[in-house]
C-alpha cells in the first residue's frame, strides 16, 4: 500500500463522519488545528510518537485536553488513530482531508505564473476565466516571474498550460529555423 494512501483513507473516514455531523468545514478546521499543533509543538508530537507511553494515557491526555472543544465522535476519531497507531499521520491526514474537502465542493488550486504583479480585479479575472475553462471553482495562487515576459502560466495538479509570450517566440523560433533549414536543402 502506497505512503500515501493511508492518510487519505483515513481522511475519508473523517470526511464521512464530518458530513453525518453535517460540518465537513468545521471538522477541517478542528483536525487541521490538531495538525498545526502536533507540527509545531515539539513536545506534543515526541509525546504521540513516543512508543514508551502507553495509548492509554496518550488517549487521556488528549481528552483532557480537547474534550470541551470538539465533539466526543472526533475525539473518538482521534482516539482510534492512537490504537491504530497512526497518531503521527494527523498533519499528513489534514492535507488529504482538506484535497477531499475541497475535491467534494468543486474547487481547485491553480498556480499561476504572470510576467508583472496584478491588481485584485486581475486576479479575480484569472479565476474567473479559468473557472469558466476548467468547469469548477479554481483558487489561484499568483506569482511573478518577469522572464515569462507576458501571458500566464497555469499549473493545475499535473497540468501545464502555458501562455506565455517567452513560449510562444520559442515555437516561433523553432519554426523559422525549421523553415529556413528547409529552404536551404531546396
Amino acid at each position: 500500500m502506497r505512503a500515501a494512501t493511508v492518510p487519505r483513507n483515513y481522511a475519508e473516514t473523517l470526511l464521512a463522519l464530518a458530513i453525518r455531523a453535517q460540518d465537513a468545514p468545521g471538522w477541517g478546521t478542528m483536525i487541521t488545528d490538531v495538525a498545526n499543533a502536533v507540527r509545531r509543538d515539539q513536545t506534543l508530537r515526541r509525546f504521540l510518537e513516543s512508543p514508551k507511553i502507553a495509548p492509554r494515557l496518550k488517549k487521556q491526555i488528549l481528552a483532557k485536553a480537547l474534550a470541551d472543544r470538539v465533539p466526543r465522535i472526533f475525539l473518538r476519531y482521534l482516539e482510534l488513530l492512537i490504537d491504530n497507531r497512526r497518531q503521527t499521520l494527523i498533519p499528513q491526514i489534514a492535507v488529504a482531508y482538506t484535497d477531499l474537502l475541497e475535491e467534494r465542493e468543486g474547487r481547485v488550486h491553480a498556480d499561476v505564473t504572470v510576467a508583472r504583479t496584478v491588481d485584485a480585479d486581475g486576479e479575480g479575472a484569472i479565476a474567473r476565466n479559468l473557472s469558466r475553462a476548467l468547469g469548477k471553482t479554481v483558487v489561484p495562487h499568483v506569482s511573478v516571474d518577469p522572464a515569462i515576459l507576458g501571458g500566464l502560466v497555469v499549473r493545475v495538479g499535473d497540468t501545464v498550460i502555458d501562455g506565455s509570450v517567452r513560449r510562444r517566440l520559442a515555437l516561433l523560433r523553432r519554426r523559422l529555423t525549421a523553415g529556413s533549414a528547409t529552404a536551404d536543402r531546396a
